[in-house]
């Protein structure tokens, strides 16, 4: 079965990362999957939230927003609206605890790296998309800020962590799925997952048809295979950046 683009059901879009995207930001990856368009840019922050204040650990967390003409049709600005919605909140949750979970925050001290994950374009997979792409801005504003591991040193990154769709679609389980797949699938889930083959996060749903245990096992299965296509594009844009031998330390 070929899909509106010609993929394979098992098959991920074209995957491009572009280091350092943004001129002025510690880190930054614009990260392509097809026609899904995400800006990551990291901020170094020499504070940390007042509640952790005196702890002697560090902050990372993420913002997320879509361009109002990332879709089809222009979605006025949240801003504008005076209030961030329900899931944006939601995915801002989803990249920050990614990105926690890799990350040994005692290792920064009373520091902050704020991610801002940007919509350029969207078509299916924004959030997964922004998991993927803050990763990589991450590890380069880690960098940038002198974290290089060395026999007597640790590089805060802990593991390796990415991100994708899968989803059953007209009865045929699918792999990193558009928006017109999504749009329709009674199937639909998100995979984050570490490079130790261990999960950050899962969450599946289903629309009018459950799911059993069998389509869950072979979802997470072509879930893993897609994040590790990611894994390569992110050690291979991190080569680019001059970092790949810091991002794999434990």
């Amino acid at each position: 079965m070929l899909r509106s683009d010609n993929r394979r059901p098992d098959e991920m879009r074209a995957i491009i990362i572009e280091p350092h995207a943004a001129k002025y930001a510690e880190g930054s990856a614009l990260i392509k999957l097809g026609d899904t368009h995400v800006l990551c840019a990291a901020t170094l922050e020499e504070r940390v939230p007042p509640w952790m204040r005196g702890r002697g650990t560090g902050w990372v967390t993420a913002e997320y927003a879509m361009l109002p003409r990332a879709t089809v049709e222009r979605t006025p600005r949240e801003s504008a609206k005076g209030r961030i919605g329900g899931r944006t909140h939601e995915i801002q949750r989803i990249i920050g605890r990614a990105l926690r979970a890799v990350t040994d925050l005692t290792l920064l001290g009373e520091r902050s790296i704020v991610i801002d994950c940007d919509v350029l374009q969207a078509d299916g997979g924004t959030r997964t998309a922004a998991v993927t792409g803050a990763y990589v801005a991450l590890a380069i504003a880690l960098a940038a800020a002198g974290f290089v591991p060395d026999v007597r040193s640790r590089w805060p990154l802990r593991a390796q962590v990415a991100a994708t769709s899968v989803g059953i679609v007209e009865g045929v389980r699918m792999l990193d799925l558009k928006y017109d797949e999504d749009s329709r699938a009674h199937v639909d889930m998100n995979v984050a997952m570490c490079d130790d083959g261990k999960f950050v996060e899962l969450q599946g749903t289903a629309e009018a048809h459950p799911f059993d245990r069998r389509d869950l096992d072979a979802l997470l299965a072509l879930a893993e295979s897609g994040i590790r296509e990611l894994f390569l594009a992110q050690n291979a844009a991190l080569a680019r950046a001059g970092v790949l031998h810091i991002a794999h330390a434990g």
